[in-house]
């Protein structure tokens, strides 16, 4: 099942897509037009932790000029970040170099310490998508990015929907891609990740609790190139969707 957190006539609400519309919690059935698009995040529990995976596709850590990591790079993100479905980003004033990054969103679905990769499934409650903006401008180091490049308010486009992790068959199998204006600037697929999603599970929970409402972002393939202001942002990810953006 496909999950939204939309506004609609002033009040917060979850939905579920249905044949192409929206149905929403009071049982109304509106069009994915006439609502304002949230984060596809349960009011409660709130995402607690996140978490960000850098250089974790090869071909990107190429394209930047490192060499791909040994284990996973990490970084921790506020959750003002965080903005819905045909929102707005923000280019600052003066920036020479902004990004998007078109990412496998993992959601906590439930306590996790301690947990086996080949039970870490079992600790997710499903799967979204997140366009993570950065800031070249701003960068001192790739592997402990600048709290300027991927920590703004507003920066993480998410969603537009939570999709059930029993619906997606294998996410370690799914195409990536980003369009900017329509032209197709990045292509993937999530296989080529160098630390897969069980992998990313078992080392986390290995030395901090996961708690349900988390998420961890999963890094992104190569193929980034400069948004400028005006331009709309297009990221999909087979059976998750797109998540439209627009950078102001």
């Amino acid at each position: 099942m496909k999950h939204a957190r939309v506004v609609y006539e002033g009040r917060a609400q979850h939905a579920v897509e249905r044949d192409g519309r929206l149905l929403l919690d009071d049982g109304r059935l509106v069009s994915e037009d006439t609502v304002t698009w949230l984060p596809p995040l349960a009011a409660t529990p709130r995402p607690r932790t996140i978490l960000a995976l850098g250089l974790n596709y090869a071909d990107h850590a190429k394209e930047l000029a490192f060499k791909a990591p040994e284990e996973p790079l990490v970084f921790i993100k506020g959750e003002g970040t965080l903005t819905g479905h045909r929102q707005f980003t923000r280019r600052p004033v003066g920036v020479q170099f902004m990004h998007y990054e078109c990412e496998l969103t993992v959601v906590v679905g439930r306590t996790a310490k301690k947990v086996q990769r080949a039970d870490a499934y079992d600790f997710i409650a499903g799967y979204t998508i997140a366009n993570d903006y950065a800031i070249r401008d701003y960068l001192e180091n790739w592997y402990r990015p600048n709290l300027r490049v991927k920590n703004r308010d507003g920066c993480t486009p998410l969603g537009p929907w939570l999709v059930d992790a029993a619906d997606i068959a294998d996410p370690m199998a799914l195409a990536l891609q980003t369009t900017v204006n329509g032209e197709v600037t990045q292509s993937g697929n999530t296989r080529d990740m160098i630390f897969d999603v069980p992998f990313l599970i078992e080392y986390f929970s290995n030395f901090m609790t996961l708690q349900p409402g988390d998420l961890i972002l999963t890094g992104t393939p190569d193929g980034v190139v400069d948004c400028r202001s005006g331009d709309v942002v297009v990221t999909r990810i087979e059976g998750l969707g797109e998540l439209f953006n627009t950078i102001e």
